[in-house]
């Protein structure tokens, strides 16, 4: 059976998620926290697949811990995250730390957005944008 592994958004503890039950909202063996709604996951090239193709939207965020910027749109993408919780799951990934990812997606520039849905990217956009904006972009994939 293939597991995702995914870092509890409320309390750090890794936890194993069987990927035929991504759709089932899991939650954290050690917080009991919801593992993948309401909260950005912090995306790898060990989940990053798996998240991409369950049956919610994905809206991830391509960022890095030196960029201010990244870390100004930071609390946006969390505040609009929780809004949206239950209609599409939220990932952030680090590029330095996900060089792999950073490379597959093509990513020149941080912040970079995107949405996919079934798997396949359906926008992208490059740039931070104020929280109603990012709300607004968001809304557009989602109905």
């Amino acid at each position: 059976m293939t597991t995702l592994t995914s870092r509890c958004p409320h309390c750090q503890a890794t936890n194993r998620i069987p990927e035929a039950r991504i759709n089932d909202a899991p939650n954290c063996g050690k917080c009991q926290s919801a593992l993948l709604d309401g909260k950005p996951i912090e995306g790898t090239t060990d989940n990053f697949a798996a998240l991409l193709n369950s049956d919610k939207p994905v809206v991830v965020d391509f960022w890095a811990t030196w960029c201010g910027p990244c870390q100004s749109f930071a609390p946006a993408f969390e505040a609009v995250a929780e809004q949206e919780s239950g209609r599409a799951r939220f990932v952030k990934i680090d590029t330095e730390a996900q060089q792999a990812l950073a490379a597959q997606y093509r990513i020149r520039s941080i912040p970079t957005l995107m949405v996919f849905k079934n798997g396949e990217r359906v926008d992208v956009l490059n740039g931070a944008l104020p929280q109603n904006a990012f709300s607004d972009w968001v809304n557009q994939h989602l109905s």
